[in-house]
């Protein structure tokens, strides 16, 4: 790792001089250093000497509160409030290591023990030198409020009185970390400090940096996704005051190039206009001839070939039942854009060598080269010659995973010897990708004469979202993104076979909130619900009746059969649906109840929804996740996804690619289940299983059962 210096140190210090840091190894191994040359650290923890405390925040705060629970758990070991500290947002620097990314639900699952074990462990060096500065045995000194107290004596030194010689001492491999029972923080509501500023105004979103001396620039991309540049003339855009400069510039999405023309300006609004102006000439390679509707036909089609298969369990072909036991389903999902409120946005400025960024962003490590998939080789500047500046980021969803945007803004800034902010239209974010890839599931299921599921097969059709990333992907394995969560789920089932067929596609995909499980688990879990009315057996006894085994799935289950009073019978034209799932970010599950009226018109009653986690940082946070989940989810359902025609997207904006508003969204309960076990994710768990629960009370309540997305709350 890089060696910081003394310098550094006292750069990093205020006026007080004397600091202590404290934190991980990128090993995971606990580290201190004090004012010294050459120490190898990943810092979390920096204590001044006037008592200053100042907590780092790695993950980048795209809305889901990172920027209080991740601190929060280094803050309740070390016995000190977040009132007490200043928190600062990291911006990739080597020293943090490579995880500096929020995605995945992974910021607390993957931390919440590494850094609680960093707070537990300055906690214990600070009473060991307050211990050692009074003369008195350890066990008779406590931490609390930024302080150690002697317990008989009541004597207190502050942690900035104490760090020279804490430093002293080697910190705990496995220091004692606090009983739950005495948290006062964690597993508690509490303020995100990042709340006041987004409400008066004073955070700093990507969108709002302002560099002195700062262009403005638009890039006009084709419209026909896979076209090249063949030739532009911006005669009549040089003659537009305001207008500074016009240039190519490239953008890389995973394995595609793509070259678009940048008008560099000194305002968004004349580089905007001045775009109108611009002649432009495309080879179109034939994708001009791309539609939607063909390529849906063409899924269907090779929904017949064999799949490469991903599990199987026992031998499909080898049960022996009659054609009547058997169901077979077909289930669709369309295209969607990730529609973040905050347009894409990157400022940056070429100085020589070097390149700084502005920018919203869900992976800081990977921008700055410091990252598993950085992009300092597409960029031409090496990892030490790239700073960035990581800003509150409005909406990430998975669409700023990746990094095209900043790359492109850095090679218009390569075009001009001023810093430029390259600002996406809400166009240009609907229409140009990356985006969900259509999905499509054939299923089919066996049950015996006793009602038991002991034939289960599910085919995935889809584009490959490895191969649209990695020019190294080799089709002709199981894209293992694309089956996400399918072979994960606790049922038991002694027969089944869980596939793939891959479909080429020259569009761009990436992940979207929940990646494939937002597909897939559509599919599943109303096909689950098939088999139980093809049993005649209640859908909610059915899934437990195939989860003998003790698992948090049927914990989840059973939670939401007491909560929705699942037993106790609903007015005719009301139904109830449940669905749960769990796949690598986490678990949940949801009861959904419905009213179908006379009028064919469709009411949601509410959302009952139950995530398990184990344990739970900020249950505020938590509610706030699921809701905006259940949101995302029934947007997913109800507002159609993207469509191409002759190779362009049909849709342009908010007015025909819109998002739900306040007065369709349901009532939604949200419940914690926190008994201590593994801890799970919270950003995305709650979005598979509302489309599916959706449908099933639907088809509980009126007998049609959906078996494609979009669909209208309507019969």
């Amino acid at each position: 790792m890089e060696e910081i210096s003394r310098r550094h140190f006292i750069a990093s210090a205020t006026t007080a001089g004397l600091a202590l840091w404290l934190g991980l190894t990128s090993e995971g191994n606990l580290y201190k250093a004090i004012d010294s040359a050459s120490v190898n650290f990943s810092p979390f923890i920096l204590i001044e000497a006037n008592g200053q405390i100042t907590l780092f925040n790695t993950k980048p705060e795209i809305g889901q509160g990172t920027f209080q629970s991740f601190p929060a758990l280094i803050a309740e070991e070390l016995e000190v409030s977040l009132d007490q500290v200043i928190i600062k947002q990291t911006n990739g620097e080597y020293q943090f290591g490579n995880a500096q990314r929020s995605g995945g639900s992974a910021s607390i699952r993957n931390s919440y023990l590494p850094m609680r074990k960093v707070g537990a462990a300055a906690r214990e060096v600070l009473i060991k030198a307050a211990a050692k500065t009074w003369n008195v045995i350890e066990s008779e000194c406590f931490a609390q409020k930024g302080s150690i107290t002697h317990a008989p004596t009541q004597r207190k030194l502050s942690y900035g009185s104490l760090i020279e010689e804490a430093a002293k001492f080697d910190l705990p491999e496995n220091p004692k970390l606090k009983d739950p029972k005495d948290f006062k923080i964690l597993g508690k509501m509490s303020k995100r400090p990042d709340i006041p500023l987004k409400t008066n105004g004073s955070a700093e979103f990507g969108i709002d940096a302002i560099v002195p001396g700062m262009l403005y620039a638009v890039v006009y991309r084709s419209p026909v996704i896979g076209a090249t540049l063949v030739s532009y003339d911006a005669t009549e855009v040089l003659k537009i005051p305001g207008v500074v400069k016009v240039g190519t510039a490239e953008r890389i999405v995973g394995v595609y190039r793509y070259t678009g023309v940048a008008i560099i300006a000194t305002s968004y609004w004349i580089a905007n206009q001045a775009k109108e102006k611009l002649v432009t000439h495309w080879d179109n390679h034939g994708f001009d001839k791309f539609n939607t509707r063909d390529y849906e036909a063409h899924l269907r089609t090779l929904a017949n070939q064999t799949g490469i298969v991903e599990k199987a369990v026992g031998n499909v072909d080898d049960v022996n039942l009659p054609p009547e036991s058997y169901l077979e389903a077909f289930y669709e999902t369309p295209i969607i854009a990730h529609h973040a409120l905050e347009p894409l946005n990157c400022t940056a400025q070429v100085n020589g060598d070097r390149v700084e960024i502005w920018t919203s962003t869900q992976v800081s490590s990977a921008v700055t080269g410091k990252g598993a998939g950085d992009m300092h080789g597409q960029i031409g500047f090496t990892p030490e010659n790239i700073t960035l500046h990581s800003l509150f980021v409005g909406g990430g969803f998975g669409r700023r995973l990746s990094m095209d945007y900043i790359v492109e803004a850095v090679n218009v800034a390569k075009l001009v010897e001023q810093p430029v902010k390259v600002i996406w239209s809400r166009e240009d974010c609907t229409q140009q990708g990356p985006f969900r890839p259509m999905t499509f599931s054939k299923l089919k299921g066996g049950i015996s004469a006793q009602g038991a599921l002991i034939s289960f097969e599910h085919k995935v059709i889809s584009p490959s979202l490895q191969q649209s990333r990695d020019s190294t992907f080799d089709p002709s394995k199981v894209d293992l993104a694309m089956m996400e969560g399918i072979s994960e789920q606790a049922y038991e089932i002694p027969n089944m076979r869980n596939s793939y067929v891959r479909a080429d596609l020259h569009i761009p995909i990436s992940p979207w909130r929940s990646v494939t499980s937002s597909t897939v688990s559509f599919a599943q879990e109303s096909f689950i619900d098939e088999l139980a009315y093809q049993a005649k057996k209640d859908p909610m006894d059915f899934r437990l009746e195939h989860l003998k085994k003790t698992s948090d799935a049927k914990k989840v289950l059973l939670k939401l059969k007491e909560l929705s009073n699942w037993e106790t019978k609903l007015p005719k034209g009301s139904g109830r649906g449940v669905a749960v799932w769990e796949f690598f970010a986490g678990l949940g599950g949801q009861v959904v109840e419905v009213t179908c009226h006379k009028d064919k018109t469709i009411t949601i009653n509410r959302v009952i929804a139950v995530i398990d986690l184990g344990e739970v940082v900020n249950p505020d946070n938590v509610r706030n996740q699921m809701e905006g989940s259940v949101i995302m989810g029934l947007g997913a359902v109800m507002k159609g996804g993207i469509n191409f025609v002759n190779g362009k997207v049909a849709e342009h904006n908010f007015y025909d690619s819109p998002l739900l508003r306040i007065n369709e969204i349901p009532k939604i309960e949200v419940h914690i289940l926190t008994d201590g076990g593994k801890v799970k994710g919270v950003g995305e768990p709650g979005l598979p299983p509302f489309a599916p629960a959706l449908a099933n009370a639907i088809f509980a309540a009126s007998g049609k059962r959906f078996r494609k997305l979009p669909f209208e709350l309507r019969l």
